[in-house]
This record gives structure tokens, sequence and C-alpha cells, in this order.
């Protein structure tokens, strides 16, 4: 696991995914076959991985990759590194034979993540790329309203992410410094449209073209050393997606903007038979035999309460961590080969889109996105 010394790779994937799935005696196969999985952390500071190590009792560690990589114990490679470092160390696993599991973008560039995807083909590994949003509640939830026909026909799709992360000099920034500097893989194009590509494709289809705006909001922060620096990738975009089958996709994603919505990202899907709004646990519906009748009139109070005219989703199932969701499909697909299809080329499709969206920012248009294919 390489990375794990980092905010995501640590609380996700190593307490709340690995060690979780220890704390609860392992991963069940069936016909009584327990998976345990035994991590190897991996890292360049070495007194953070000790730390980390002695802080959850696991005795396994190293600051040298290529020696884990040469290890044949080891059967998986994990990688939630910056950006800019995942090609090199994916390239080094594939070519040791493990079977690799990565954070997104799985490569700068969409080159190098087909070229990930090709070498992982031709030396028949088993590859998954994270695509944790579809398995929080709330997706699941509206997921289960598309299967069910509760939209009818879907016209449109309305996303809103995004929070304020401070400077980092009078109050101390929530993301690290690297996110904003486009020399270092830094951005939100880059960070946040591989994870929209693959919440519509997978839920209401393929992207065919984007048409998007980035900014700099905010051009001046803070290090982590309290040292002022230049921000050189976009904190916010502005993105329309026309999708597969005629809908599109409104989303809008910002480091600089003050949270007033339920959650921290809300999706509104539009049907003719009913709406729903979801967002990372909660999901509200409002069928179109329930739909009140408001009448625009600016000069009298709004008397509608509008937010109570909607339903709330029931759980009816016990909806367990995301991330730890897809690790166990992965482990399954690795152990008993079971059909998994969140793979390097999935994740490619998102490293298109966002290089695509950054196109249609620079040159001021709409961009065709066509299929992916080795």
């Amino acid at each position: 696991m390489n990375g794990v010394t980092g905010r995501m790779g640590y609380r996700q994937h190593l307490v709340r995914s690995i060690l979780a799935l220890r704390e609860q005696g392992g991963l069940d196969l069936g016909d009584g076959q327990v998976l345990w999985p035994e991590p190897v952390l991996v890292g360049r500071r070495e007194p953070a991985l000790r730390a980390l190590a002695e802080r959850h009792g696991l005795t396994e560690w190293s600051t040298d990759l290529d020696a884990v990589l040469a290890d044949d114990s080891i059967d998986i490679y994990f990688d939630a590194q910056v950006t800019s470092a995942r090609v090199a160390a994916l390239t080094k696993a594939i070519a040791a034979g493990k079977h690799v599991y990565t954070e997104k973008p799985t490569a700068g560039d969409l080159a190098g993540a087909l070229e990930l995807a090709r070498l992982a083909q031709e030396k028949g590994i088993r590859h998954g790329v994270v695509q944790d949003k579809l398995f929080l509640p709330g997706l699941r939830k509206l997921k289960r309203l598309i299967d069910g026909g509760f939209f009818g026909e879907i016209l449109s799709v309305r996303g809103e992410f995004g929070y304020w992360v401070f400077e980092g000099d009078w109050q101390e920034a929530q993301r690290p410094s690297w996110n904003y500097r486009a020399e270092d893989g830094g951005g939100i194009v880059v960070d946040m449209f591989p994870h929209w590509e693959y919440v519509l494709h997978e839920l209401f289809g393929r992207v065919t073209s984007v048409t998007a705006a980035v900014a700099t909001h905010v051009p001046r922060r803070w290090d982590e050393r309290g040292k002022p620096y230049e921000a050189t990738a976009d904190d916010a975009a502005y993105g329309i997606f026309q999708l597969a089958g005629g809908a599109i996709a409104q989303i809008n994603s910002s480091w600089a903007v003050r949270v007033h919505r339920d959650e921290l990202v809300e999706f509104q899907v539009d049907g003719t038979h009913g709406s729903a709004v979801a967002g990372l646990r909660g999901c509200r519906i409002q069928h179109r035999a329930a739909t009140p009748k408001p009448v625009w009139n600016p000069d009298i109070p709004a008397t509608e309460p509008f937010r109570e005219q909607w339903q709330e989703v029931p759980d009816n199932a016990e909806f367990d961590n995301g991330f730890k969701a897809q690790w166990e499909l992965f482990l399954r697909h690795v152990v008993l080969g079971e059909p998994y299809h969140w793979d390097l080329l999935a994740g490619a499709r998102g490293v298109q889109l966002a290089e695509l969206g950054l196109r249609s920012a620079a040159e001021g248009r709409r961009i065709e996105v066509p299929e992916v294919a080795l």
C-alpha cells in the first residue's frame, strides 16, 4: 500500500477498508474460505511509516518500493500517491506481475492511462481503479430509483460539489498544497472530472461531449510550512456534459464556494415522471403525481415550503463504507475471478474527460468525447 501516509490513503483505504476487514475477521469468500489482508506500508518518509505501523500494530513497512515489488509473497500493489508519481510506480508493479489497484487519476494524460491499461492486459494481471462514489448510500439509492423506472425519461442532471478550502495563512488549509500547483498534477478538473465521468457513465450514460470553463479563484495560498505560493492550477470548474441518450448534465466543482446545501456533493435528477436529489448519504424524491404547481409572482413572499414537499428515500439496506465495499469486490476479483469492470480502461475514460475538459476551457468550445479503446 503506497501512499497511506496521505489523508485519503490512510483514512479511507488503510483504516476504513483494510484494517476494517481485519477487525471483522477477514473477508468471507464463502465455502469456509476467509481472506486475511496483510498490508505492507510503503512510502518515502520512514518516521511517518514507522509511527503509522506502530499505531495500528502492523509490522510490515518499507521505504524501498523496488524491494517490496520483488517480494513474491506480495500479490497486490495499491497506489494512493500524488498523481505525478503514479504512472512510474504502477508501471513497475505491473512489470513485477502484481495485481494493481489504484486511486485516480491513473495518469497525467490519456496516452499514459491507456499505456497502463495496455501493459496490464499484456501482463495478464488483474487491475482496478477506485470509483468510490458509486458505492455511496445516496448514489446507491439513486441507482435503485433508476433501475426501478422511477424517473421515466431522464432529462437532466445537475451536480454541485465543493466547499471553501482555506488559503492557509490565517487558517490551515484542508487540502495539500500540491493540489493547487499544475506542475505537481494539481487542479480540480484533474481531481474531479474522473469522478464525474464514472458517475455519469454508470448511472445515466456515456459522456459524448464536454463544455467547460475553469478558474483559479484564489491565486495566492500558503503551503504546509506557512510559505506563500502562487496557485497555478484551477480551483473551480463549471462543466456541461452531453450524455448518450440525450440527457444533459451540468456539474459545478469548486474549492472556493461556501456550502449552502445539505451535503458537500448533491445531484438533482429530473425526469418526466419524477425528480430526485441525492447526496453522499441521503436521497429525496418528488413524483409527478405529488408535484405542486408553483406560480411565479415576484411581488409577494414565497409561501410554498419547497423542501418539505420532497419525500426521503428509505435505506432498505445496510450501507458499508464505499471504499471498503469496492475493496471487497476487488479482492474477490483477484482471488475468485469474479467479474469486475472498474479497471484501468475505465480509469482512462476519467483521465480523458479531464484532459478534454481542460482543452474545452482553453479553446472556449464544445469538445466531442470519443470512446476509448486499447
